[in-house]
């Protein structure tokens, strides 16, 4: 079942400010200025102005009076809004192809789709805040049964990401203020002045007076909360994405009709492409049923493509995850990742040699959820920051790995601890211990010194490895080192690490 993912902005005004101006030093506080008439009030501050105690609601000449260095800075509605706009839209060709602005401040979305990131729901979850953080951008980040508990869930929050299980959706929100219930402020403000103060207190209240008194908001915004009722998330259109889409007088629900409209949206969607010169890198499939709900099925390609019959393949591949329900009434096909392309003159059947493309065998691949990649060498000294992950389909790669030494074939993510006699300083191990089993080392070969990439940090100033190719009695060779100079304790711990296998 597609489960709901929340992403909070709590500081998005500040956020967008220091993005805007990357000069501002990041240790100066920063508080927006909202004005209605003569009345300034803060309606925003960053870390830094919190905890200098400024907070929202404060009055602006209050604010600056507490705290001098403050930078004030006037609130401009329209550049948050379209900020979170340029997000939400990134956010879709990242994420998942169901993507909308939620409120004012944050961005939802159905994790159907997102077949792509693995590792389970927490795994996804931190790898959305970390890159949203790399951004600029500080998140919350909730997952739930129902888009109203994963907006609650996110704004209730202390920490990065929180994980409502299946299932435990009245658990998690019970306690929660019904503010976080996406009321109107004056419903809420009447609410609370008839004594209710969490979402649990008020779904245990019979409906019939809450209706009467309020009209139907409260008891729909509870279903909706609760999955009593489905609210469907209407993903957002940009005028620059490449859109065809298909309604039907009668829903559809045969596999094979499907496949049948699925082939022609494909025929018009490559037309279209073609005229703009373009070709698409990732396309969405989104069915409307009946029922109002949505389902999406998104097939990805390692570089631009125009191919009506490889892309249609991608997607009939995947059209039996496609639940029909009461009937389908819409088919739309939208391109959410799009580049340049120009026509290009294909290998002529006369000429003998052609060359193997695999990228056929990447898309296949990446849209079953594998993450296809290679590996590229990096300038530098210290061995597991030397190769980096680039796209699958590229640029050749013609830089190269300047070493006197040998590198071993099979080079670990970090160094695993082991156990070894030495003598101290440049005396290769009699034995080592890795793992529980002891090796007698028969030949070895050091030490090779990697010192401390200095410049970059500050901790690395003094610090050196001793790295040694050891080869057991059975013939079985690791690369290993020592922490260290093996004298000097600032240069390292003196511990020893198994760092590789050769062969």
């Amino acid at each position: 079942m597609p489960r709901v993912v929340s992403i909070f902005f709590p500081d998005l005004p500040t956020d967008r400010i220091r993005r805007a101006d990357p000069a501002i030093p990041a240790e100066e506080a920063i508080a927006v200025i909202s004005k209605s008439g003569s009345k300034r009030w803060v309606s925003a501050a960053d870390p830094a102005a919190r905890k200098a105690g400024i907070h929202v609601g404060m009055a602006a000449a209050k604010a600056q009076a507490l705290f001098q260095g403050l930078r004030m800075i006037d609130a401009d509605a329209a550049a948050d809004a379209a900020a979170l706009e340029r997000i939400t839209i990134w956010a879709l060709s990242q994420y998942s192809p169901i993507v909308a602005i939620d409120a004012t401040d944050g961005i939802v979305m159905d994790t159907e789709g997102a077949d792509h990131l693995q590792g389970g729901e927490e795994r996804m979850l931190t790898s959305i805040a970390n890159r949203f953080r790399a951004k600029g951008l500080t998140t919350r980040v909730a997952i739930a049964d129902t888009w109203g508990a994963a907006h609650a869930c996110a704004r209730a929050i202390n920490r990065e990401t929180v994980v409502v299980p299946s299932g435990e959706t009245i658990r998690a929100v019970e306690r929660l203020p019904i503010s976080l219930l996406r009321l109107p402020e004056k419903i809420v403000g009447d609410l609370r002045t008839l004594g209710f103060r969490t979402i649990g207190e008020l779904s245990a209240t019979p409906r019939a007076p809450l209706a009467l008194r309020f009209g139907p908001e409260v008891g729909r915004r509870l279903d909706q909360m609760f999955g009593r009722v489905c609210q469907p998330i209407d993903p957002i259109r940009s005028p620059e994405l490449v859109e065809v889409s298909r309604a039907f007088a009668e829903p559809i629900g045969a596999p094979e009709t499907i496949n049948k409209y699925v082939g022609r949206l494909v025929v018009q969607l490559v037309a279209e492409l073609q005229r703009k010169g373009l070709g698409v890198r990732r396309t969405d499939l989104i069915v409307e049923k009946v029922d109002g709900t949505r389902q999406a099925i998104r097939a990805g390609t390692a570089k631009p493509v125009r191919d009506v019959a490889w892309l249609t393949k991608l997607f009939r591949d995947r059209t039996e995850k496609i639940e029909p329900g009461f009937g389908i009434e819409m088919l739309t096909l939208v391109a959410v990742m799009s580049e340049p392309l120009e026509e290009k003159q294909k290998t002529s059947s006369l000429v003998d040699d052609e060359d193997a493309d695999i990228t056929p065998l990447i898309d296949v691949l990446g849209n079953r959820g594998q993450r296809v990649f290679r590996v590229a060498p990096v300038a530098s000294d210290v061995p597991e920051r030397s190769v980096q992950r680039i796209a699958a389909v590229g640029e050749e790669v013609t830089e190269g790995w300047v070493h006197h030494w040998r590198r071993p074939v099979r080079l670990f993510a970090r160094p695993n601890p082991i156990e070894a006699i030495a003598l101290l300083p440049d005396h290769p191990p009699a034995s080592i211990t890795w793992r529980g089993k002891r090796h007698r080392v028969k030949r070895a070969d050091g030490p090779e010194r990697v010192f401390g990439e200095w410049w970059k940090r500050d901790s690395e100033f003094e610090a050196v490895r001793d790295y040694f190719v050891v080869e057991n009695e059975i013939g079985e060779r690791y690369w290993i080192f020592r922490s260290g100079d093996g004298i000097d304790p600032e240069t390292g711990s003196h511990k020893w690490f198994m760092h590789g296998i050769f062969g």
